[in-house]
């Protein structure tokens, strides 16, 4: 007697995901985020007359640079540009050197109050800046530090050193200590198991947290024009010259808004490779 085998059972086609309500909220995310930008660009180069008429058109008649030309004569942009680059950069070299320190003793050793810390360091981030103008300029004042660089840094490394901090931990955190403790078998010291295994792993995300700290420095504002006069004024403190009792220049201010950006985006086209593994490397744990 021979048996015939079971014919296997039809398989029902999976059903496809729908991803075109996806596709779409995508879509409205992009242009959301994406025409701010793209008017800036529009006002820039359009005449000064088309930025300010009641019925704007979203493609520029005349291309112009003239705005441009405005927008350089206007309080010396080149100062402002050079010391929101001393300051920016000032603090993510700083911030990145005690803050990889921080992190690492964080995440690494375990010390009485270290949960006071991370606490902490949690809770800095919740202070409203508004809240702090006072104390920092009455403190400022005091060590003599107002109306300079010096004491912008200071003050910027307040809320941008807990975030580096953070940032970095969660890089940290991701890399197995297995790893430093098998170089430490293999004859190297603590410090040098860090730097020849854990920095070069923690490289992306050391740029991705750089990144983030100098656009924060580099677009703060409100500080800026309450600490620094105005020959000391940075660059989002010059846009402001572009409003004057007259009224509002706004095709010379996207102008400059558009030059003010110009070092940011190349900082980013320069690491977005490093930054986009940073960015997946600290997403998962921490």
């Amino acid at each position: 007697m021979t048996t015939t085998a079971a014919a296997p059972a039809a398989t029902r086609p999976r059903r496809k995901k729908p991803k075109l309500g996806w596709n779409i909220l995508g879509l409205l995310v992009f242009v959301t985020i994406g025409f701010p930008v793209y008017w800036m660009l529009n006002t820039a180069f359009k005449p000064a007359k088309d930025a300010i008429d009641p019925n704007p058109h979203f493609f520029p008649s005349v291309f112009t640079l003239d705005n441009f030309h405005r927008a350089l004569k206007v309080a010396d942009f080149w100062g402002p540009i050079g010391r929101s680059a001393i300051v920016s950069l000032s603090v993510v070299a700083i911030g990145l050197v005690v803050g990889l320190l921080a992190a690492l003793a964080i995440s690494r050793f375990a010390f009485r109050g270290r949960k006071i810390v991370i606490v902490g360091i949690l809770a800095v981030q919740m202070v409203p800046l508004v809240a702090m103008i006072i104390p920092v300029f009455l403190l400022l004042n005091d060590l003599g530090q107002y109306d300079q660089l010096t004491g912008l840094i200071i003050t910027y490394l307040t809320f941008i050193l807990p975030f580096t901090v953070w940032t970095l931990r969660g890089f940290i955190v991701n890399i197995p200590k297995e790893l430093e403790e098998a170089a430490m078998v293999d004859g190297c010291s603590r410090t040098g198991a860090f730097i020849r295994v854990v920095f070069p792993l923690l490289a992306p995300g050391m740029v991705a947290t750089s990144v983030y700290g100098f656009i924060q420095a580099w677009n703060e504002y409100l500080y800026a024009l309450m600490l620094m006069s105005q020959q000391k004024q940075t660059a989002t403190v010059w846009l402001s010259n572009f409003t004057t009792q007259h009224g509002t220049e706004y095709a010379p201010m996207m102008a400059g808004s558009t030059m003010m950006a110009v070092p940011v985006v190349l900082l980013f086209l320069l690491v977005q490779r490093k930054m986009a593994a940073g960015l997946t490397a600290g997403a998962v744990k921490g």
